[in-house]
């Protein structure tokens, strides 16, 4: 059986789980909420960077991720600073969905699950 590795445990989730050859990224939000979304989007993206680098991943091996956004009509902005952040060569399957995120000024959660290199 394959062990798991919990990576940054802070008591309620762990940021990073690892079973296999697969990371398992918990959903991730700005800590810097009274920005714009595509602003919250960039710290998100930078966040899940070091996640993954801490599982011993990186953004070229996301395999597929979930966006939740809290209005779609604020989607061009995620879409701005995810288009900046994607490795163009490698992009992962991605869906983009609207809904009521923990707080009101939480614009944006992303969440993956990347191959190990």
């Amino acid at each position: 059986m394959s062990a798991i590795t919990r990576h940054l445990p802070d008591g309620r989730l762990s940021r990073g789980v690892v079973h296999g050859n697969l990371v398992y990224v918990a959903g991730t939000t700005a800590d810097q909420r009274a920005r714009p979304i595509k602003d919250q989007t960039a710290e998100v993206l930078a966040k899940i960077d070091a996640v993954l680098a801490a599982c011993g991943s990186d953004k070229s091996r996301i395999l597929t991720a979930t966006v939740y956004v809290a209005d779609m009509r604020l989607k061009p902005g995620m879409d701005e600073a995810w288009l900046a952040w994607v490795d163009k060569a490698n992009p992962p399957a991605r869906a983009t969905v609207e809904t009521r995120l923990g707080t009101p000024d939480t614009l944006v959660e992303i969440m993956c699950i990347a191959a190990k290199s």
